[in-house]
């Protein structure tokens, strides 16, 4: 199963890449914006799957996204699609 994560752009960076951070933790990826139709801007939310940034996210799209998959990473369920 692939997941998609909600990430904040904390610094955009040259040939298309940016510098994000994961959650509300200190986790920080670099990953690609070259699929996006816009560059990213600082403080941005983008939906990010294998290190390419698949589109940008209105902050309570993900807010509500992150506090689901920390609902549910609390809850030691296991989720099956």
């Amino acid at each position: 199963m692939c997941l998609a994560v909600p990430v904040c752009v904390t610094e955009v960076l040259e040939d298309d890449m940016a510098k994000v951070r994961v959650g509300e933790g200190e986790t920080y990826l670099t990953v690609s914006t070259m699929l996006l139709e816009n560059p990213p801007e600082i403080g941005d939310y983008m939906i990010v799957h294998a290190g390419f940034a698949l589109r940008v996210l209105e902050e309570k799209e993900a807010g509500e996204a992150l506090a689901l998959l920390k609902e549910v990473a609390q809850s030691g369920r296991v989720v099956e699609f």
